[in-house]
């Protein structure tokens, strides 16, 4: 390997803005990087360094990826253009910049194409919040390998990057909705020669630089957050060995008999010539490989192998072949990768497909704040490229006053994609960094009126925030920091995120500073200084949270907290709210037909809605998505979060469109749309008694004209009286 310390764990990164800048620095930064030939012409640039492919519109502000991924590299002296939303239907559009001079960066956007063209039930959706003026239908399904099969086209031999939400989450084989079956990994359908995944600004800048010292795409092997495609049984070096982490359930120790016919040195230990012939090779631990006992052979050789050098181990995945057959060795290679997620001891993972290995290197290491500050300093124009004139872009105008002050989320939900992207270790911006883009949207974005849409990120309230050790943060294999508790080496003071809030809102021009972002509650309950400052300040008359569910079942399958976290943060909101004289409101968000959820589940849910007076407009139907936990589940049947095996328990999940249409109808229970639906399921379920018309009843017996469905139910299907042993109170 060109780089050794590259991946391991335990060297120093080299920072990101240490490298000498390259030579096309001289030519400054543009205005806007460059979308077509006359801008690259009005540049005095004869071609393009770097060319940037994205499924969205090119919008030059730090929210969207590829405006920062291309500022930085134009900081790193590079000329960066961007084809933003090519016509796919052929190569000519990505002739457009001419052939780039080291790689065609490639993306879907923002968002994995699919979840971005579909919803939960499958139908394609109506608009496109990346798009101008919200217009459907400008990128393709699967775009990535699209994209990366068109910049083939239109310039052979080019070298093809793919990276972004989509290639983060489709790195190894992995269960597709839409398609309902297990697909490749992105690389070996994409045809590309590298995939970045998560944070890549540390990859891509080594990337860029060393393609353009000389080196060949193909010798590039050691990149942190990187993944490609090689020979099977490919090894980067010598004193590399590979877990075998193929199967399940290996029972007991395993022994290796001498071989007779092995010629070997005499008096050697554990040889057949010297010593007994004991157990052979290491136990590398079950937790490490996900359950499974493995065994790593080195070869003639019977004595015990020494503790493997994790920086130099591979852990070889079930094959894209087995876990497209078998859907416990799926939720098996779940688990294996999701252990292997902490850039502090995570190994290489290796995935056959067919004859070929896909190679994953360890995760990115996390950015210190110097870089990170450094990354959003650019000079973006905070905009959208002029070339869309007056059209309106939605998410541009959802973002545009608001300020990202930190990345990454430990709370490890199993149905999110942020920690498989961004990671769990908190990468946190400087106050002085974030203060100053605050001045920068005052003085340079249109509209303003001072009011901060939003101060936060994945999470609101995980800024600065971290394991109080870092010796242990690099050794934790949880996926979680707070489930099922807060771990006790988490530091939750929320003292920073106070100040920089107080300094944010003293700011001159400033009216108020909104909080937007989720908002973990289980971790704001730890500190009422920061509830009160919050409800006194920042809330904008309501504050959206996500308990997701009320009930133990679901809330463990998600590595969510209990109700009593939600009711303990209410009180603090409704008395902070009195105390400053303010009407204000919490609105929860729920999840229906999460895996782990059952109808009765969902009934609970309902009723809890009913007592406490919600009627939700907007709910959300679990969408799984690529290589998720929850995802595992839904595919499986079986929980990845605890060892897999044949005689692990099953998992109950909503697959059949009824079903889960059924659990969004408890969401929406005062829908009379959902009235006939629910009616049938409470009969069926022996709750027949919460049909009625009154406080007690969840639906009533009658239907409003225009519903579609019998104005009545049917005399025989009511109950006598109203059911009281076992019924679920309803005030």
């Amino acid at each position: 390997m060109n780089s050794p310390h590259a991946t391991d764990p335990a060297a120093a990164p080299r920072g990101l803005f240490s490298w000498r800048k390259h030579w096309a620095s001289r030519f400054g930064t543009a205005p806007f990087l460059p979308m077509s030939r006359s801008e690259i012409d009005a540049l005095a640039w004869d071609s393009c360094d770097i060319i940037l492919v994205t499924g969205d519109a090119y919008v030059d502000h730090p929210s969207f990826g590829m405006a920062l991924i291309g500022r930085l590299l134009e900081a790193q002296g590079f000329r960066v253009g961007i084809i933003s939303q090519p016509d796919w239907r052929s190569a000519a559009a990505f002739r457009a910049l001419g052939r780039p001079n080291l790689f065609f960066g490639v993306t879907a956007g923002n968002m994995d194409s699919m979840v971005n063209r579909y919803t939960a039930d499958r139908k394609p959706r109506s608009d496109d919040a990346y798009t101008p003026h919200g217009e459907a239908n400008r990128r393709p399904d699967r775009a990535l390998v699209v994209y990366a099969q068109r910049c083939r086209e239109a310039f052979p031999g080019s070298n093809v990057v793919i990276g972004s939400i989509e290639a983060s989450l489709r790195r190894i084989a992995h269960y597709d909705y839409w398609s309902d079956k297990v697909r490749r990994s992105v690389l070996s359908d994409s045809k590309a020669d590298l995939l970045l995944y998560g944070n890549a600004e540390r990859a891509v800048v080594e990337l860029a630089h060393r393609l353009a010292a000389g080196e060949s795409i193909g010798d590039i092997r050691d990149l942190r957050g990187s993944a490609f495609m090689v020979s099977r049984g490919w090894l980067p070096g010598e004193g590399w060995s590979e877990i075998d982490s193929t199967t399940v359930d290996t029972p007991g120790v395993l022994i290796r008999h001498a071989d007779p016919y092995t010629v070997t040195v005499a008096g050697a230990a554990g040889s057949p010539c010297g010593g007994s012939a004991g157990e052979v090779g290491d136990q590398v631990g079950e937790e490490a490989a996900g359950g499974a006992r493995v065994v790593q052979w080195h070869r003639q050789s019977y004595a015990r192998m020494p503790k493997l050098d994790r920086a130099r181990t591979a852990i070889r995945l079930p094959s894209y072949e087995q876990v497209a057959a078998d859907p416990l060795l799926y939720a098996h290679a779940s688990r294996v990768l999701h252990l292997e997620s902490n850039p502090g001891n995570a190994r290489a993972l290796v995935q056959a497909h067919g004859e070929r290995d896909v190679w994953l290197n360890p995760p990115p290491l996390p950015l210190g704040t110097a870089e990170i500050d450094g990354v959003f300093a650019a000079p973006f124009q905070r905009r959208p490229h002029p070339a869309y004139g007056e059209a309106r872009i939605p998410a541009f105008e959802m973002i545009r006053f608001s300020v990202n002050i930190m990345r990454g989320c430990f709370g490890g939900c199993t149905f999110c994609s942020i920690t498989e992207h961004e990671g769990r270790i908190i990468q946190s911006r400087s106050e002085q960094s974030i203060l100053h883009e605050i001045e920068e949207i005052r003085e340079r974005t249109p509209g303003f009126t001072g009011i901060i849409s939003d101060l936060g990120g994945p999470t609101a309230n995980m800024y600065r925030l971290a394991c109080k050790d870092r010796q242990i943060e690099a050794a934790c294999r949880r996926l979680s920091c707070v489930f099922p508790g807060i771990c006790e080496n988490l530091d939750t003071d929320h003292t920073p995120l106070l100040q920089l809030y107080r300094k944010a809102r003293a700011l001159p021009g400033v009216k108020k500073v909104l909080i937007s972002s989720g908002l973990r509650y289980d971790l704001a309950v730890r500190d009422p200084a920061y509830v009160r400052e919050l409800v006194r300040h920042h809330v904008g008359g309501y504050l959206k949270i996500a308990p997701e569910h009320t009930e133990e079942g679901p809330l463990a399958h998600m590595m969510k907290p209990g109700m009593g976290s939600y009711e303990q943060f209410r009180q603090m909101f409704e008395k902070f709210s009195r105390e400053a004289g303010k009407e204000q409101y919490l609105i929860p968000y729920f999840i229906a037909a999460h895996p782990g959820t059952s109808d009765d589940d969902m009934l609970r849910l309902a009723l809890w809605l009913k007592r406490n007076n919600f009627r939700l407009d907007q709910v959300q139907t679990f969408l799984p998505t690529p290589m998720a936990l929850a995802t595992a589940m839904y595919h499986s049947g079986r929980n990845p979060l605890q060892r897999v095996g044949h005689g692990s328990g099953s998992v109950e999940t909503a697959r059949g469109a009824r079903q889960r249409r059924l659990h969004k109808a408890f969401l929406r229970y005062h829908d009379p749309d959902n009235w006939p639906l629910l009616r049938e399921a409470l009969r069926r379920m022996g709750r027949a008694d919460l049909i009625g018309n009154g406080r007690q009843h969840l639906v009533p017996y009658t239907q409003p004209h225009g519903s579609g469905a019998p104005r009545t139910v049917p005399l025989k299907s009511r109950p006598a009286r109203p059911r009281s042993a076992g019924a679920l109170p309803v005030k």
